[in-house]
């Protein structure tokens, strides 16, 4: 029998609908570990008006508190969403919020608000209570919500409410589709005889559930013998016949290494936009948001294999192998740990070798985007003033946050935590002839600390890597995750006979140290590098850049030009500096190196062959070829 969803009250018509009755001060609240009843939580999510934006969200408490006994209900929002580590007031989207006796539609109970996500209603005795309110919904991300005419998807910390006390309280959700055709794709568990209706063991869970409502494709597939699929919303030039095969080798390969898959079933969510990148992992199903038409360059199609590889990595590495900060989530306030240079950056190692290892691509296209990677961080300043440790503790107020100084003064814990786990990698395989790597590292990370789901400090991640290294790494750790000391690549690269090699300053270009982007006509700093020639000179993010020497340069002439000149020339840019029409003298430097590639060194000894192909499983040949 199919159960009924919960029935829309039509004197909600409108924010209108919302009243405010004071709440007498001195009511008892709710305790608890003294109430006899468990109450049951329900909650119903309609999309009556999808281009209004508009989620209508019921709430139906049921066995509320002890009977007869007036007390207060207190309703949180979260402010954060677990995997996205930045206070972003999911609160502030809700509106047209309501509270009545269930049974009596028309007794609408007093309420008020605490705080910015904090709601209380006074249940004055009644144990059956309905809430209910809306959530604007038109932010089309991973970690937000997005409504409009063609399709519904939300997470569950920017709609729902939790109950402090009972969070861990199972708790139904039933789906509204708009119209027939739209079908509900989720990795809750369905009800049986209940149509669209699903049910979250508890809070966590219901927040760690994506729900996708819509026209979307299905792709089932099987893995080990346990059931997939690829849900995919938009258009593109995505080829199914190849993207699936492709998945379905990145599951097998991750499989491998942790000995199998820790879920019944798994849901890859998938937004096809016009613009967006990024992904945000979940226990058994990730969300993916990619470009529309990134597919068929093979670049662009490996950065999306790269992409779910990382996200699907971190079903072990941060969703269960989790750091003691991030093992009971706080969902009011920042979760703070110094070990997410470990959980994003070692999984963003991980995200280049897994496609690697599944054949997608083959040792040289892995060795150029390694290059790239390493590129990307030697060019950014901001490594030499935050240490890594401080990045993954900071990632509340600057990662997410960036400015125009951001480059100067932070460094992405994803990426040097990429580059130390690379480090840590060639430590492992040189000391132990690669009979151990990072890989044991992360066995060991998950039987002692993901199977049962226990949170790891700082001090016992560091103890696990060196029992896997066989040597004390405090020495490591103080250089390269707790200041700001360059990370010496060839040291470690050269036993796997590979150097680093510097190029782009032999093109004699010389050093100006800023960027600019050409915007609506205009060529705009985006970009100057502390101690500069042109920070010393005065230049400034924001400013216009007009002309050099009196002829007017933009965005794609810039570097050309400054080929017309020597290292210690001194030579005039105009730009408008806040309006004001402003003339600069700046002395050029050397020029600088802008790029980096990994090559083999030149005659390899015999020990390196063996060592590089025991781990990239090819041989220096291939790339010197």
């Amino acid at each position: 029998m199919n159960r009924e969803p919960l029935e829309f009250d039509p004197k909600f018509s409108g924010d209108d609908a919302t009243v405010v009755r004071p709440i007498p001060e001195g009511l008892p609240v709710a305790d608890p570990a003294a109430s006899t009843a468990v109450p049951t939580l329900h909650y119903q999510v309609a999309l009556p008006e999808p281009t209004s934006h508009l989620f209508e969200v019921t709430l139906q408490i049921s066995r509320w508190g002890q009977a007869g006994m007036p007390t207060l209900l207190g309703l949180k929002m979260p402010v954060w969403t677990p995997g996205s580590y930045l206070v972003r007031e999911y609160a502030r989207h809700l509106q047209g919020f309501t509270a009545w006796v269930s049974d009596r539609p028309s007794e609408l109970l007093p309420w008020r608000k605490l705080s910015k996500n904090h709601w209380q209603i006074d249940s004055q005795g009644n144990s059956s209570i309905t809430v209910r309110y809306r959530i604007y919904a038109n932010e089309l991300t991973v970690r937000t919500n997005h409504l409009d005419s063609t399709h519904g998807y939300f997470n569950g910390a920017a709609l729902f409410f939790y109950i402090p006390g009972y969070d861990r309280n199972p708790i139904q959700l039933t789906i509204v589709p708009p119209y027939p055709d739209w079908r509900v794709s989720t990795a809750l568990p369905a009800v049986s005889g209940a149509e669209n209706t699903f049910v979250a063991k508890d809070f966590d869970t219901l927040v760690d559930s994506p729900v996708e409502i819509g026209r979307h494709q299905l792709y089932p597939f099987e893995v080990l013998g346990k059931p997939h699929q690829l849900a995919v919303w938009g258009e593109g030039n995505l080829r199914s016949e190849q993207v699936i095969p492709d998945i379905q080798k990145i599951v097998q390969v991750e499989a491998d290494l942790f000995d199998g898959l820790p879920y019944d079933r798994y849901l890859f969510l998938l937004h096809l936009s016009s613009q967006g990148f990024g992904g945000l992992e979940h226990k058994d199903s990730c969300s993916l948001i990619y470009s529309r038409f990134g597919f068929r360059n093979r670049d662009k199609y490996n950065r999306f294999m790269q992409l779910v590889a990382h996200e699907f990595f971190h079903l072990w590495n941060v969703k269960r192998i989790r750091p003691k900060a991030l093992e009971k989530f706080d969902y009011e306030q920042e979760n703070y740990t110094p070990s997410l240079w470990f959980s994003e950056g070692t999984t963003s190692y991980y995200d280049l070798v897994i496609p690697l290892r599944a054949g997608i691509y083959n040792v040289g296209a892995y060795l150029n985007n390694l290059s790239q990677e390493i590129t990307r961080f030697l060019m950014t300043p901001g490594r030499k003033v935050q240490p890594l440790s401080e990045s993954s503790f900071d990632a509340w107020i600057k990662l997410y946050r960036p400015d125009a100084n951001s480059p100067n003064s932070q460094m992405s814990y994803y990426l040097k935590g990429e580059m130390v786990s690379l480090l840590l990698d060639l430590l492992i395989r040189d000391r132990q002839q690669n009979q151990r790597s990072l890989d044991d590292v992360m066995r060991q990370m998950w039987q002692q600390f993901g199977q049962p789901e226990i949170g790891f400090t700082a001090s016992e991640l560091k103890q696990t890597i060196e029992t896997v290294a066989g040597t004390d790494l405090t020495d490591f750790f103080a250089r390269y995750l707790d200041s700001t000391e360059e990370l010496p690549f060839d040291r470690y690269l050269a036993p796997f006979g590979l150097r680093l090699q510097p190029s782009g300053h032999e093109e004699g270009v010389p050093y100006l140290g800023m960027n600019v982007k050409q915007e609506q006509g205009q060529t705009i700093v985006k970009f100057v590098e502390t101690g500069s020639p042109a920070q010393i000179a005065g230049l400034d993010a924001g400013d216009e850049l007009l002309a050099i020497e009196g002829v007017r340069v933009n965005a794609d002439q810039l570097n050309d030009r400054l080929l017309d000149y020597q290292p210690g020339s001194t030579i005039q840019l105009t730009a408008f500096h806040q309006d004001q029409l402003q003339t600069y003298s700046v002395t050029l430097a050397d020029p600088r190196p802008t790029r980096y590639q990994i090559v083999a060194v030149d005659r390899p000894s015999t020990q390196q062959e063996q060592a590089f192909h025991g781990w990239l499983g090819a041989s220096l040949a291939e790339i010197r070829g």
